[in-house]
């Protein structure tokens, strides 16, 4: 018989499961055939490259202006994960259950007990990405569209967990993220949040789960971390999501400056329409923020990280 994902899901668990933020043990920590060294490296060579972002940044401060993106074409596992070990490298493969089913086997494990252990909870578009980073590597404060969990499996970091209301998350800067138009980490971030963020020291074998949106940050203990994230939607999420992208397109095309965020009624049903509209019209595509390539991951190099002639991506 399987065991158990969770290893300490108490009842009063599942009334705070997506209002509040929730910590909890997992049994991912065991699963080295999963998370070890020699699964990953072969894993970074079979992710393609629409599937995965590589990036570095400044660890000593919080200056997104410093955070940039590189690639890892040409580079072996092994050696990527050598550019982890001695550089500031923070490496994302997402949907790794994609390529090789054991970790989707992970993923529908997951989503299976909570929905037998969080009464009426029903969620699709289920997807899981793993991070691979260096010591003292930051996550910039930044926001998620779906619903969010980490689930820590080698090394330890801390995070910082914001309220999802103003001023921490302006309702005009969560539309442009919703929308593509900006990037997560766009959100502005100043140092006196932290005295009102919730603050958690993960370590192996504790997941954590926020409330929808919230802002959070992230700072890697001395040493490389490894955990995965999965993502979701419920209908409540979906409908979330469909009023912030519709009211970022009336907030565009008229210039409200406030716009309510029905939950039922006419006015949800309606932002429903125009957002499923303009979605599926292709228009917002041509808004949508790209990426710029400027360096490769390179074990011999400072950081591990060789600069080269930078170039555009769209993904």
């Amino acid at each position: 018989m399987r065991q158990p994902v969770f290893t300490d899901f108490a009842p009063h668990h599942a009334d705070l499961f997506g209002r509040h933020t929730l910590e909890l043990g997992h049994r991912f920590d065991e699963a080295d055939g999963l998370f070890g060294d020699g699964a990953l490296a072969d894993l970074i060579e079979r992710t393609p490259r629409k599937a995965y972002h590589v990036n570095t940044m400044d660890v000593t401060t919080h200056d997104p202006r410093t955070r940039r993106e590189g690639t890892l074409q040409g580079v072996r596992g092994a050696a990527a994960l050598d550019a982890v070990r001695s550089g500031h490298i923070w490496i994302l493969l997402q949907q790794p259950h994609e390529i090789d089913s054991r970790y989707g086997d992970v993923l529908r494990s997951i989503y299976a007990e909570i929905e037998v252990r969080v009464p009426g909870f029903k969620s699709f578009n289920h997807k899981m990405s793993i991070l691979i980073s260096s010591p003292k590597v930051q996550v910039y404060y930044h926001a998620d569209v779906p619903g969010q969990t980490l689930w820590q499996v080698r090394g330890s970091k801390r995070l910082y967990v914001y309220p999802n209301t103003p001023p921490f998350l302006p309702q005009a800067a969560l539309e442009k993220i919703v929308l593509g138009e900006a990037h997560e980490i766009s959100l502005n971030y100043e140092p006196w949040f932290d005295a009102h963020a919730e603050v958690i020291d993960l370590e192996p074998g504790r997941m954590l789960h926020w409330p929808l949106n919230c802002p959070h940050r992230i700072v890697n203990a001395e040493c490389v971390n490894v955990s995965f994230t999965t993502e979701h939607m419920t209908r409540e999420l979906r409908n979330a999501y469909a009023v912030n992208y519709a009211n970022g397109v009336l907030r565009r095309a008229l210039g409200f400056a406030r716009l309510p965020r029905p939950e039922s009624g006419l006015g949800l049903y309606a932002r429903l329409g125009l957002a499923a509209a303009h979605k599926y019209s292709g228009a917002q595509s041509r808004r949508k923020v790209g990426m710029t390539i400027d360096f490769q991951v390179d074990p011999q190099a400072p950081h591990g990280v060789r600069n080269m002639p930078a170039f555009a991506m769209r993904k």
